[in-house]
């Protein structure tokens, strides 16, 4: 549960729920406003942009907002295994209501439920309080202020990108002149198309709620989970799961754009768009968790995109309708969270030549031709487009490029960039192994030799006694630690262990670590990224130090916000978190974290 809140309109904070459907997703604020929701997709404009309009106090505009009069403290919190969230609000007279909120999803005739919709119930918990409904969606980037008509039962807001119906059991009066009433007994809000609802709205919402429920917590069942920290590990499992856009397959690194890196940094992103990296990250995750679906879902998205590559060439980025150009823009009239623009829409990473890519996009669809348990495993014809990308690798292994961290202005050979190349061509030896084609699976591990000989040469620093972020350089960068998990090196190697060493030196504040000690276009990082904080207890635990790896790990988790979600970034010194949300590295930290460092089953069954 979260700790109680002061009364008013909260100031802007990560402290954000999420729910969705795989369809669309919407983040809640401490007191059950929704302050950020992009409709119809993850990658839209947003229909609820407060989160982005916010210098100070958190604005009714731009939400969907239940305000209790006289608010004394809020409690929110996830039910168990599921993706609906709970908040209950108290006045000073102890006067209370509570909030469902989530996004229908469940089977229906053979197939899965999961509309842009968004459900909210509303009941009175003790007394007669007294309440305000709003729904203020926002076209525009807050520019364009809906024309709004009125039904027998909803209210329709009709608005430049998109039209939306809320059909209500609330006093429609009330909702659309933004009028306090007491609150007798429950009400239902269901906000999505422009469409006619086929059943009685109470009637439809609570359906929906119970079979949504159940549809999580068969999901949850299913994965198999480590023995500790169950309940972080679950939570994550669904972020993860809700930040895939199913209806193509794509996987969003986040929910969100422009959220600074740091306070005033200028490190403003959109990420609202599928990076091959780190989708591969999500699906490995959620495979160990045996969790299979999502990355069926994955690979239908990403064979589209090697299979019409142009000349091979693979963005490090592409939106969730594989579209390839994805022009990066300022939003001027938005002031940006905590007014700390700008707001960035679009991603110029897109033009950018990151030679890890080809990598990422084999390890990605590796698991497709060892997996006996999937409905369709790889066969040759993936196999041939997979050697497309392992040309490209091979090609560019040992060429400048942008790096993992997408430097705008600094080209170099990255470790990084080399080290993933190398995994390109390790697992096409091996799928070659499986498809029994030996000359393929000779030459590939022939050249995934070379670009290792190359690596182990170049990439280590005598004068750092550590491996270093570009061949021939001298500066430490956290993406090196991924040697050991993609196989590379034995975590043992008296090499990888001294890297593990300088970099506690030289990167860390204690359990947390930031990214690389070079200045780039804006400085030197201000914040641990807290992917690479997962990477580092990672290391520790393949090298063995256990008990260092256990205390990072639970300092981390300590710093999740108070319903279990990370964001990309936080602040050493205040814990506070910054960057985009909910970032599925993070996340996928999270689960890796769990898996690698628990007890075991056995010891308590």
């Amino acid at each position: 549960m979260r700790t109680p809140s002061p009364p008013g309109r909260p100031a802007a904070s990560l402290d954000l729920a999420l729910i969705g459907n795989c369809t669309v997703g919407a983040l809640l604020d401490a007191t059950g406003s929704i302050v950020w929701c992009c409709m119809p997709r993850f990658d839209s404009t947003p229909v609820f942009d407060a989160l982005l309009h916010s210098a100070e106090k958190l604005p009714l505009d731009g939400t969907m907002s239940v305000e209790l009069e006289d608010l004394a403290r809020s409690e929110q919190a996830y039910d168990p295994g599921t993706a609906i969230v709970r908040t209950r609000l108290w006045d000073a007279q102890g006067q209370g209501i509570e909030l469902a909120d989530f996004a229908p999803r469940f089977i229906n005739r053979d197939r899965i439920f999961r509309p842009v919709q968004l459900v909210r119930r509303i009941r009175p918990l003790t007394g007669h309080p007294r309440i305000r409904i709003t729904v203020a969606p926002h076209g525009d980037w807050g520019a364009a202020k809906p024309t709004v008509t009125r039904g027998s039962h909803h209210l329709r807001y009709l608005m430049p990108e998109v039209t939306l119906r809320l059909n209500t059991s609330a006093p429609l009066t009330y909702v659309a002149d933004g009028t306090w009433f007491s609150l007798h007994g429950p009400v239902s809000l269901l906000l999505g198309p422009d469409e006619t609802l086929v059943g009685g709205i109470d009637e439809t919402a609570r359906e929906f709620e119970e079979q949504t429920a159940l549809y999580w917590r068969h999901w949850s069942r299913r994965l198999a989970v480590p023995l500790q920290w169950q309940d972080a590990v679950i939570r994550a499992a669904i972020t993860l799961k809700l930040c895939q856009y199913e209806d193509t397959g794509a996987i969003v690194a986040a929910l969100t754009t422009s959220i600074p890196e740091a306070a005033h940094s200028g490190r403003n992103w959109d990420y609202r768009y599928c990076w091959l990296r780190d989708a591969f990250f999500v699906v490995r995750a959620l495979n160990g968790l045996a969790e299979v679906g999502t990355m069926e879902s994955y690979l239908q998205w990403l064979y589209n995109v090697v299979r019409f590559a142009d000349n091979g060439h693979v963005q490090p980025l592409y939106g969730i309708g594989l579209e390839r150009e994805l022009p990066e823009a300022i939003v001027a009239h938005v002031p940006g969270y905590r007014g700390m623009g700008p707001v960035r829409v679009g991603n110029q990473a897109q033009e950018h030549f990151q030679h890890d890519v080809y990598g990422s996009v084999v390890l990605g669809a590796a698991q497709a031709f060892h997996d006996h348990r999937l409905l369709r495993r790889g066969d040759d014809s993936d196999f041939a487009a997979l050697e497309v990308m392992g040309e490209q690798a091979w090609r560019l292994h040992d060429q400048p490029d942008a790096g993992i961290w997408e430097l705008r202005t600094r080209a170099r050979v990255h470790t990084s960039s080399a080290l993933m190349c190398w995994a390109a061509c390790d697992r096409l030896a091996r799928i070659a192994d499986v498809l029994a084609q030996p000359q393929r699976a000779a030459l590939w591990r022939e050249r995934a030799m070379q670009i290792r000989d190359l690596i182990l040469k170049r990439a280590w620093s005598d004068k750092r006694q550590a491996f270093v972020e570009s061949l021939d350089g001298e500066h430490l960068d956290a993406s090196v630690l991924l040697m050991a998990e993609v196989g590379f090196l034995p975590p043992q190697d008296p090499r990888f262990v001294a890297t593990v060493d300088a970099m506690e030196r030289t990167l860390c504040d204690g359990p947390f670590m930031r990214r690389y000690e070079a200045a780039d276009d804006f400085g030197t990082p201000e914040v641990a990224f807290n992917v690479c904080s997962f990477w580092r207890i990672d290391a520790l635990a393949r090298i063995g130090r256990r008990e260092q790896a256990l205390e990072s790990f639970e300092a981390l988790l300590a710093r999740r916000n108070p319903v279990g979600l990370l964001s990309e970034d936080l602040a050493p010194d205040s814990g506070e978190l910054w960057g985009n949300f909910p970032q599925t590295y993070s996340m996928v930290g999270i689960v890796n974290g769990a898996v690698r460092l628990s007890a075991p089953w056995e010891g308590v069954v």
